[in-house]
């Protein structure tokens, strides 16, 4: 029993793939963080971004919140606001699903919306809406969550590195790999998985299409939440030691295969991590471990063409 909503977030369960990892494939297992109240990982990131500014007295009762978000993001901060009794405001695109858009609307967010290039996330469109919310957060009573700087969202996802290490006790943890926007994911979890054992092996990913962290350019693609056109501040705070791309179409597939043969019904970021950690695991061959998490949840895609 919990005494508040917020209380559900974490404590998501782990699951080994058992169909879609090939012959003389390492084990892989699967993070399934869409078990968190608005099904996504961001809730943790939004929790511990207004409970530390809580603490700090940053965001106190008649402050209003505001981000810029393709919908994860903004869906758990509008669902943490909601609980806590601030109001929120959103820029966000018309690239992004409307599914996430209409489920910030409905925890009470008051959204801003910029336009798109043909729907697609081009190099221009977060610095975009990054712009926008500045100006909004100019006004009197206002607090910047800053999500691609906010130091504070790595608290909330040590919390899932730290979670997978007591998931696996003893058992050693080959390697873990996971899909990069702000960072604050992949930043949290590293640090985490880094501090118990140095050997472990973080591999961050990126769209083959964007690879701007591999090849440092720049590029479009519709995989929403992640390869946001620049490198963001938490970017810098990931100990990681390789970083891959992996094929759009790819992760695409790879989410059909894990609702058909899984039953794990996720979004495209989450097939993107699932493709990679496959590939990963048939470099490491059987006795090994590979981990990467599903992100979300594929209810929030139902409208767009993840699943024509």
């Amino acid at each position: 029993m919990n005494d508040s909503i917020t209380s559900a977030i974490g404590n998501t369960p782990l699951v080994k793939l058992k169909k879609v990892t090939p012959p003389n494939c390492a084990e892989i297992y699967v993070k399934l963080e869409y078990y968190n109240p608005t099904g996504s990982y961001k809730d943790r990131m939004a929790l511990a971004i207004i409970e530390n500014a809580e603490k700090r007295g940053d965001l106190k009762p008649g402050i209003g919140v505001v981000e810029c978000t393709g919908g994860s993001t903004g869906c758990s901060l509008a669902f943490v606001c909601a609980v806590k009794g601030y109001p929120f405001i959103v820029v966000s695109s018309d690239a992004f699903a409307k599914e996430k858009l209409k489920t910030m609307q409905l925890f009470g967010a008051k959204l801003e919306l910029i336009p798109s290039d043909g729907g697609k996330i081009t190099p221009n469109l977060i610095p975009s809406m990054i712009a926008r919310t500045n100006e909004i957060g100019t006004q009197p009573n206002t607090y910047l969550t800053k999500q691609f700087e906010n130091k504070d969202a790595i608290d909330g996802y040590k919390v899932l590195g730290e979670e997978i290490l007591q998931h696996f006790g003893s058992r050693k943890i080959d390697a873990f790999c996971g899909a990069v926007g702000t960072g604050g994911m992949m930043a949290g979890v590293s640090q985490a998985l880094k501090a118990a054992n140095a050997a472990n092996r973080v591999v961050i990913l990126e769209p083959a299409s964007a690879p701007l962290v591999t090849q440092g350019v720049k590029g479009t693609h519709k995989v929403e939440g992640i390869g946001v056109g620049f490198i963001s501040p938490l970017f810098n705070e990931i100990v990681y030691d390789e970083a891959r791309t992996v094929d759009e179409a790819e992760a695409r597939q790879t989410v059909k295969r894990l609702a058909a043969e899984e039953g794990i019904f996720c979004g495209t970021s989450s097939g993107l991590n699932v493709a990679a950690a496959i590939k990963l695991g048939m470099e490491l061959g059987p006795g090994h471990t590979v981990v990467t998490v599903a992100c979300d949840s594929g209810m929030k895609y139902l409208n767009g063409d993840l699943f024509d």
